[in-house]
């Protein structure tokens, strides 16, 4: 018979009550850790925490801890709910969503899908803006009848008046849809636009549209301004296509101003690269004689391009390439080489002094005066400063001492090439890795620039006071950028200041005249 013990009868249920103590700590840890909501413990944590702000700051407690917890939520009904990682926060349903895939999802979403849709919808509410006929003043307190009244009272100089009549005419443009005529039987809108640019008097404007079967074509659109105000468009009749890409374009003025294109077409599989020049005469029908210079140069991998109007070198142009430069005259063929330590993207001549700006991938500005191109050390860069990333674009202002320079961090600056530092920076415009330059139009004192974000912005040239920022017809897309002409006279002597945009297969203008009427309306009153 075996002896009683009394410790073995209570080991039990010691054990017992410590393991059933455990279970009541674990599945209360669960449910505090998991309850009801497959988030997980981040979302559930949180979820409590800012569920017991918002009823402690709903609650009137005279305890310490609520007075305290109020506060910091009264703040956040107007502000975003803070972030998790991994969750996206819906302010209409007051919740949070798994931005990763989980069990719990069919369709995870992403923060940049996110962000994309709120893109979107930023961007649609101002093309609602935009289309309304009274638009927000560039300045405070800035309007006509304003500027009319101090113009009579003599308080307002004639230079300050004009300048702030184009913000104010600027502000007020509202957006035009232009149907390009042809000739030909085919749809001329059916290859997206991926650069236009205007010559001097913007009656012509060369284009580059992109081939949907690889390649692009490029040609020119003609541009008539009515007594009216109307602007009516005509395409080319012969269109150029190549299986190269052009990287730059500028007009050149060999027999007169605005003959020539000079062209950069990147090399591609077993093409070479080069650089042509073709008469603006090349691309009409009415014109089989093909009269002036059409001549390739065999020049690859080209960044830039610039055509020196100076008189002393009216027959030059310029190059810029993988750590070289090459200065070339149309004419005789001698060229000039110099090296430099990166690659050229930008170029421009000054006009008064033979002096040509580059701007490298290195950030680099520097100058080239073709007077002393005979030197064989850098003694040649007659001016270098420097900018904080790569430059995508400079423009001489007419006063030569100043220059524009804009770079693939945003910045826009505006330097004095006489003490080599900037005097002015123009804010707002996006950039990250594009190829996008910059546009001046100094009789209206305008700056604008379209960014990777596809919005183009005016400023104040004078004081870089951002005047308006206008929203892309289509959706924002990397391949969709829009590309601009801006100038005082659209289309001619008679023609009015405006803005031309080419995005995807479409052409909008954005007139001065607020009375504008498109041609087909015209036609139709008559």
């Amino acid at each position: 018979m075996k002896r009683w013990n009394w410790r073995e009868e209570q080991r039990p249920h010691r054990r017992q009550g410590r393991r059933h103590r455990g279970n009541r700590q674990r599945s209360t840890r669960d449910d505090r850790w998991y309850g009801h909501n497959d988030a997980g413990p981040s979302f559930r944590t949180s979820q409590e925490r800012y569920e017991s702000q918002s009823s402690s700051s709903s609650s009137s407690s005279s305890s310490s801890s609520s007075s305290s917890s109020s506060s910091p939520s009264s703040s956040k009904q107007n502000s975003a709910a803070p972030d998790l990682p991994g969750f996206y926060y819906d302010p209409e349903k007051n919740r949070y969503f798994r931005l990763l895939p989980g069990h719990n999802n069919c369709n995870p979403l992403t923060r940049e899908q996110l962000q994309e849709k709120e893109r979107e919808r930023q961007r649609n509410g101002m093309l609602v803006e935009d289309e309304k006929p009274s638009k927000k003043a560039p300045r405070a307190g800035l309007n006509t009848s304003l500027l009319l009244q101090k113009r009579h009272l003599g308080l307002l100089p004639e230079n300050s008046y004009c300048r702030q009549v184009h913000e104010v005419k600027v502000s007020a443009m509202r957006r035009h849809k232009l149907e390009i005529q042809s000739t030909e039987n085919s749809n001329p809108n059916t290859d997206n636009f991926r650069l236009i640019v205007g010559d001097s008097a913007c009656e012509q404007v060369f284009t580059v549209n992109d081939v949907s079967h690889g390649g692009c074509k490029y040609g020119i659109m003609n541009f008539h301004s009515s007594s009216r105000g109307s602007l009516s468009v005509e395409m080319c009749d012969n269109l150029y296509f190549t299986n190269r890409k052009v990287n730059s374009i500028c007009w050149a003025s060999v027999n007169y101003p605005d003959s020539h294109v000079l062209l950069c077409l990147v090399g591609v599989a077993d093409t070479p690269g080069c650089v042509s020049l073709l008469p603006a005469s090349l691309f009409s029908n009415f014109n089989p004689d093909q009269p002036g210079m059409l001549c390739s140069f065999k020049i690859s991998s080209a960044w830039s391009c610039a055509w020196c109007l100076n008189p002393q070198f009216d027959k030059t142009f310029s190059t810029g390439l993988s750590r070289r430069v090459i200065v070339k005259d149309a004419e005789t063929g001698r060229t000039n080489t110099f090296s430099v330590g990166s690659d050229v993207l930008a170029q421009q001549f000054a006009v008064r002094v033979p002096v040509l700006f580059n701007g490298c991938r290195s950030g680099e500005i520097f100058s080239i005066d073709l007077r002393q191109r005979g030197r064989k050390d850098h003694s040649w860069k007659a001016s270098r400063f420097h900018q904080e990333s790569a430059i995508t674009s400079v423009r001489v202002l007419q006063d030569e001492n100043y220059l524009l320079a804009a770079d693939m961090l945003g910045q826009i600056k505006l330097w004095d090439v006489r003490v080599t530092k900037p005097v002015q920076e123009y804010k707002g415009h996006y950039n990250e890795h594009a190829y996008l330059p910059v546009h001046v139009s100094e009789p209206e004192g305008l700056l604008l620039a379209v960014g990777q974000d596809c919005y183009t912005r005016l400023w104040s040239l004078k004081d870089g006071h951002l005047l308006r920022t206008i929203p892309s017809p289509h959706p924002a897309a990397n391949d969709l950028i829009p590309s601009v002409v801006f100038s005082s006279n659209l289309g001619g002597s008679r023609g009015l200041p405006g803005l031309l945009m080419a995005v995807k297969h479409d052409l909008y203008y954005f007139p001065y005249n607020t009375d504008y009427q498109e041609v087909g309306e015209l036609q139709a009153g008559c």
